[in-house]
This record gives structure tokens, C-alpha cells and sequence, in this order.
């Protein structure tokens, strides 16, 4: 009797125990996988999903959509943040490690997605930063396969990454050289032209070295015009000094990743490798 109780007691704690793993593995599969078809088409149907939802932003911040279809908008942008609700819930109960998925780059892009619904109940107006739901998008490349957009991707990263020092750099002598213009501009035409204060001078000043020029302050006098006329010149300059800097790092990245396998970016050993010993992709080193 002992024994058919413990196979019974058996029977109930770990068979549902066995059951809800199950449902997650299916769960985790359809979510995380692409490589399935059922994975594949929850992605695709995801991606048009939050299109969908973009567009209906779009369409309520137009007055003439707002005030004929205000109610149907409302309606299907908490039926969207419903469903962004159930998915980031699922992904969490799916996922191997929920607190490495929340804390990574896409979960933190999938908690924002319908954040911003919830705050509209508090805060009007916030219901538009849904827009930050295009970066999911960027599954896209994940769903179709395009390992050469991230290939590209992962060398643009890594330009960036080499010149952040030098750019940082750079934009710490520009703030400076338009403090110290901005300020002698102050000086020179003060209130009569527009130039109130220090921090709208230095306004002046960027609008100015950044070529745009609003026209909204301009100098009056001739020594505050020749200053002008310096600055501007030197925004020419500065323009092409970031590019040049993002160009060169990138032509070295590319010429580091020629060795890489464009899928795992895995060291190749030798030139005639036709495959990546890590993952398997097919390489060709002569692109």
C-alpha cells in the first residue's frame, strides 16, 4: 500500500513540476528561437505587430485622425500594450536566466515598449515615446538571417568604440573654443545686438560653428563681425575633423575583420578554410 501511496504522491508533485517545464521549453523555443518555423513566424508576426502600433501613434498625432478615430486609436494602442504586456511576461517565465534577459539590451528595449502607455495614465502625453518600440525592429536582421548587416554592424561598433577617446577629445576643445568666443561676443556686442548672456552667447556661438545659422542673433559691430567671420571659417574645419577620425578607425576595423568569420566573428587560422572551425558558416575571405 506504502508503495502505490508514494508512486501517487510521485504522481502529483513532479508531473505538473514536469508538465510547466515542458510548456516553458515550447514557450522559449517559440519566443527566443527564430531558426523554427513557429519561432519565425512569432517573430514576423511580432514585427508587424509594432509597426502597426508605430503607426497608430503616427495616426493619433494627426488632428484630423484624432478627432474621427480618437476612440479606435486608444483602443488598439492598450490592446497593443496588452499584448507587449503577455510577451515580455512570457519571455521572462521562458527564459533560462530571467534577470540576464531583463537586464540586457533587448529586454530593456521590450520593458520600454508599453512602459510609456502605463505613464499616459499619469502623465499626458508620454503615450508617444511608444515610438522607441522601432529599435525592436532591429530583430529583423536576427529573424532573416542578414549576418552580413551585423557583420558591418559589429565593424561600425567597433570604429566608434576606437574613437570615442579622440571624439571625446575633440568635443571638449569645441566646447571650450565656443565658451571662450561666446564670452568675448558678450563682451564686444552685448544686450544692444541680442547677446543678453553669457549662456545665449554661447547658444550663438554653436549655432554658428556648426554652420547652421538660425539668423535669430547676429553681430552688429565690425569687430564682433570679423570674430563672426573667424568662427565660421573654423566650423568648416571642424566639421570633417569627427568624420575623419570615424573613417580612419574604420578602415582599420574592416581590415582586422578581414580574418573573422563574418557569423561568429571567430579567429579563421587559415586562408583556405572554406568553413568556420566555431560555427560552421561558410567563409569566403576574397570578398
Amino acid at each position: 500500500m506504502w508503495y502505490f501511496t508514494a508512486i501517487l504522491i510521485f504522481n502529483i508533485e513532479i508531473m505538473p513540476k514536469r508538465a510547466n517545464d515542458i510548456l516553458r521549453k515550447k514557450i522559449y523555443i517559440i519566443i527566443f528561437k527564430s531558426d523554427t518555423p513557429a519561432g519565425k513566424l512569432f517573430d514576423m508576426a511580432l514585427l508587424v505587430v509594432i509597426l502597426l502600433s508605430i503607426l497608430s501613434v503616427f495616426m493619433e498625432s494627426v488632428a484630423s485622425f484624432r478627432s474621427k478615430y480618437g476612440t479606435v486609436i486608444h483602443g488598439l494602442e492598450w490592446f497593443f500594450t496588452a499584448l507587449f504586456t503577455l510577451e515580455y511576461a512570457l519571455r521572462i517565465y521562458s527564459s533560462h536566466k530571467p534577470w540576464r534577459y531583463i537586464f540586457s539590451f533587448y529586454g530593456f528595449i521590450d520593458l520600454i515598449a508599453f512602459i510609456p502607455t502605463y505613464l499616459s495614465l499619469l502623465f499626458t502625453g508620454t503615450q508617444y515615446l511608444v515610438v522607441i518600440r522601432a529599435f525592436r525592429l532591429l530583430r529583423v536582421f536576427r529573424i532573416l538571417k542578414l549576418t552580413r548587416f551585423m557583420y558591418e554592424g559589429n565593424i561600425l561598433k567597433s570604429a566608434l568604440r576606437a574613437s570615442m577617446y579622440k571624439i571625446v577629445v575633440f568635443l571638449a576643445s569645441v566646447i571650450t573654443l565656443v565658451t571662450i568666443i561666446g564670452t568675448l561676443m558678450y563682451i564686444i556686442e552685448g544686450d544692444e545686438s541680442g547677446f543678453t548672456s553669457i549662456p545665449m552667447s554661447i547658444y550663438w556661438a554653436i549655432v554658428t560653428i556648426t554652420t547652421v545659422g538660425y539668423g535669430d542673433i547676429s553681430p552688429q559691430s565690425p569687430l564682433g563681425q570679423f570674430l563672426a567671420s573667424i568662427l565660421m571659417v573654423i566650423g568648416y574645419g571642424i566639421i570633417a575633423v569627427p568624420t575623419g577620425i570615424v573613417s580612419v578607425e574604420m578602415a582599420r576595423a574592416t581590415e582586422e575583420a578581414k580574418d573573422k568569420c563574418p557569423a561568429c566573428h571567430f579567429s579563421i587560422h587559415s586562408s583556405k578554410d572554406k568553413y568556420c572551425a566555431h560555427c560552421g558558416n561558410q567563409i569566403d575571405l576574397n570578398k
